[in-house]
């Protein structure tokens, strides 16, 4: 997305720009902060933060002094002095401070405790919702963003396999727990995601809740206790999940 690396096929065009043509542009207008950011240990967070600065016509001194006092970083600190939190907010203020228009964050908790990381996830939203920034969150750590993410997608394998709004997709897709029906017919389940059985009892998960349920109905499945999922559980079922266990199978065009 940055011009950081050349693509492999298909085209990547941010703020109306192409990746592979405007990437200086685009450096200048986003904010990156890397799972891993590198910055030199040898400066001071005061010089990092000067030495940035350099690179973006946009810079705001006014941003970068108030960032330094609101995460409480020392200046005269060296960055290899400072802790994986500490790290991390630096990262952020050198993500901010030119102002940008939209913030790429990669995973930046990642080796955070969970303590930093819930200090880290509300400096953040804090941030970034007071400048009204667009925020591009990639992350593992999905239970943790869920209550901040207001789009989802969901990518296996390079490929983009859902994309809906947070409140949709946890609308959508539910976890229908009821009994195996009798008889070896198959069944079809519109939207089937994923399907555990143990004995006889089922759970199933689905994006077409009225359609799974229409269908097991219709083989005198009653008693179905529907499920709320959080976006971990989601991501599995989208990922990992098997729409084929003893007589389910997804239904055609599902």
């Amino acid at each position: 997305m940055l011009g950081l690396l050349g693509v492999d096929a298909g085209r990547c065009r941010i703020l109306g720009m192409d990746a592979a043509v405007d990437a200086v542009g685009i450096r200048g207008r986003v904010g990156y902060m890397a799972e891993n950011q590198a910055m030199y240990g040898w400066m001071t967070v005061r010089q990092a933060v000067a030495w940035t600065s350099k690179f973006y016509a946009t810079w705001d001194v006014a941003v970068a002094g108030e960032l330094l006092s609101q995460f409480d970083l020392d200046g005269a600190k060296k960055v290899e002095a400072l802790s994986k939190g500490q790290t991390s907010k630096l990262a952020l203020l050198l993500a901010l401070a030119h102002r940008p228009e939209l913030v790429i964050l990669d995973d930046p908790t990642l080796g955070l405790d969970p303590i930093a990381r819930k200090d880290f996830l509300r400096e953040v939203i804090g941030q970034l919702q007071a400048r009204r920034v667009t925020v591009l969150f990639s992350s593992h750590l999905l239970y943790e963003i869920e209550p901040v993410c207001d789009y989802i997608g969901i990518l296996d394998d390079g490929q983009m396999v859902r994309e809906a709004a947070t409140d949709a997709l946890r609308r959508d897709v539910k976890r229908l727990v009821t009994l195996t029906p009798e008889g070896p017919a198959e069944l079809e389940i519109p939207g089937l995601l994923d399907v555990e059985t143990s004995g006889r009892s089922v759970a199933l998960v689905t994006h077409d809740v009225e359609g799974a349920r229409a269908a097991l109905a219709a083989r005198s499945v009653n008693g179905v206790e529907v499920q709320d999922l959080n976006l971990d559980e989601i991501f599995e079922a989208y990922v990992i999940g098997r729409t084929t266990a003893g007589p389910f199978r997804r239904g055609a065009g599902t």
